[in-house]
């Protein structure tokens, strides 16, 4: 019975996102592993097929079980090699053998099929007929990838150096190239098993998908940075931050699932990362304002989703109770959006990387529209032109990941970085238009309507006219006499009919007799000289 226990939990675990299957099955230290990774992989399998022949017969109604545990001793009751226990668990798993045995029956007969294998849905099939890569990450924190490739050539393995394109990635034997896209990313062939090789046990290699990988690539901190890890475990993405940033820095890691947080603390020693900062705390209730989180600059949101983009969590349309898939996928994009509001709070944050291993975009495109929408401080950047698969309009900056076109599982990366400007006044233009001239009696009118009481007067405020004219030389006396005349001049000193009047006709007759004695004393001097 201990074979189905572990099984279970392992399946559970799945869910929770806390590894890949392989990876939890040997990290489990359970003493058989052959045959508990073999349950747990077809059990994982034939998942859907499992969950409707559970909730037609109503089994864990009657036995109270969970739904894992029923699951792995359902398959090997009706589809693999019998039970391999005894005791109570397998008298009530016989007791119900023939009811169970009648509703696969009415299963095949609904689908007009002979097989069992036949009842998978067409997303499994499609994966089992691809059979994905085994990638593993070089861990540049203990090593490098040419160290990485010279001690995997001197056990065997035969290196072909970087791929090219995604057929390159389609390998046999003990082939194996570097990715196109990541280059500390190994690619080999399918099923590939490191969990007992020296490099994986010593910390020099991750086992970690290439979607996995994108989200801390793709935020790309810089060595020194202060980063954040928002729902960390099991600690995949959060060691391959510390590479990135040359484990300088501060790596501040939340989870709220404690046991999760115990695995990735392990994770993180055995891969020699010692800048990272452990908590046991909802991310949601983290104060961005907080004096410990003033030099944030970056933070990766791999939020709690469905899973439907792993390979052995996929969704399909036989799936029991359609009602309550939408209603989780309607919570989990809810918890989803107040992530990723809570995450771009930080004030001096420059970039935010939003993940999630989902295929449905209610779960992805879905979420980033509606935080752009509330944040418009911030945009998407456009990632990897070269990348196959894009988000769905309009919404193509982002990038998508499925077995089919990437070789990955299913993944879903935005990158949101602030605006340069976000948060600061607005500029003024760098070119000006002056503004028309106005004449006098506006500007005083414009200067009395402005005025505040106690203020300067509109007189003051009247802008100075520009003198036009050029200083005069000094007069000469006629000029002088001419100018005065002409300055004292009123339209009465002439008659109406435009005749000189007698007051007029005396002033012009003294006017010349002065003229002539001057004359007459400028004649004597001269005469003198």
């Amino acid at each position: 019975m201990a074979l189905y226990v572990k099984a279970a939990e392992i399946l559970d675990k799945a869910e929770k996102k806390q590894g890949a299957l392989k990876t939890l099955v040997y990290d489990s230290k359970f003493e058989n592993i052959k045959p508990l990774f073999a349950l747990v992989l077809e059990t994982q399998k034939f998942s859907s097929v499992l969950e409707e022949i559970i909730v037609s017969s109503k089994l864990l109604k009657q036995t109270k079980m969970r739904m894992n545990l029923a699951k792995v001793l359902v398959f090997d009751l009706l589809i693999g090699q019998g039970l391999k226990c005894g005791g109570a668990w397998k008298t009530m798993m016989l007791k119900h053998r023939a009811r169970l045995q009648s509703v696969l029956a009415r299963m095949k007969v609904k689908q007009k099929v002979s097989k069992n294998e036949d009842l998978l849905p067409a997303s499994v099939k499609q994966v089992l007929a691809e059979n994905l890569p085994r990638y593993v990450r070089v861990n540049t924190v203990k090593t490098t990838v040419e160290d990485a490739v010279d001690y995997l050539k001197r056990d065997g393995f035969s290196y072909l150096g970087q791929a090219s394109r995604l057929e390159d990635l389609t390998l046999k034997e003990k082939y194996f190239v570097m990715d196109m896209h990541l280059p500390e990313l190994l690619v080999f062939p399918p099923n590939t098993d490191f969990h007992d090789h020296f490099l994986y046990k010593a910390g020099h290699i991750i086992l970690q998908d290439k979607a996995s990988c994108l989200p801390a690539y793709l935020l790309n901190p810089p060595a020194g940075a202060h980063i954040i890890d928002a729902c960390a475990a099991p600690g995949n993405k959060t060691s391959h931050l510390a590479a990135i940033m040359k484990n300088k820095g501060k790596l501040f890691a939340f989870d709220l699932d404690a046991k999760r947080l115990s695995t990735m603390a392990t994770l993180l020693l055995r891969s020699g990362v010692t800048c990272h900062q452990l908590a046991n705390q909802d991310f949601l209730k983290v104060d961005p304002d907080s004096p410990q989180f003033k030099d944030v600059e970056y933070v990766l949101l791999d939020p709690s989703c469905s899973g439907s983009g792993m390979v052995c969590l996929r969704d399909d349309a036989s799936s029991a109770d359609q009602e309550k898939v939408k209603a989780r996928l309607a919570a989990l994009a809810c918890f989803q959006l107040r992530c990723l509001n809570h995450g771009l709070k930080f004030p001096r944050l420059k970039r935010l990387v939003y993940s999630t291993c989902s295929i449905h975009s209610q779960e992805n495109e879905g979420v980033v529209a509606a935080c752009l929408q509330e944040n418009p401080g911030f945009r998407l950047v456009n990632l990897l032109s070269q990348w196959p698969e894009r988000g769905l309009e309009p919404l193509t900056q982002c990038l998508r990941a499925n077995p089919a076109k990437t070789r990955t599982h299913g993944f879903f990366v935005a990158l949101l970085e602030k605006h340069n400007g976000a948060g600061r006044k607005k500029q003024e233009p760098a070119v000006q238009i002056s503004d028309p001239p106005v004449t006098i009696s506006e500007a005083v009118n414009e200067a009395e309507k402005q005025e505040p009481a106690g203020q300067i007067s509109a007189q003051e405020a009247t802008p100075p006219i520009p003198s036009t004219r050029r200083k005069r030389p000094a007069a000469s006396d006629e000029e002088s006499d001419a100018s005065e005349t002409e300055d004292k001049q009123t339209p009465a000193a002439d008659q109406a009919d435009g005749t000189p009047s007698k007051k007029k006709k005396r002033k012009r007759k003294r006017k010349k007799k002065k003229k002539k004695k001057k004359k007459k004393k400028v004649e004597t001097v001269e005469t003198v000289e």
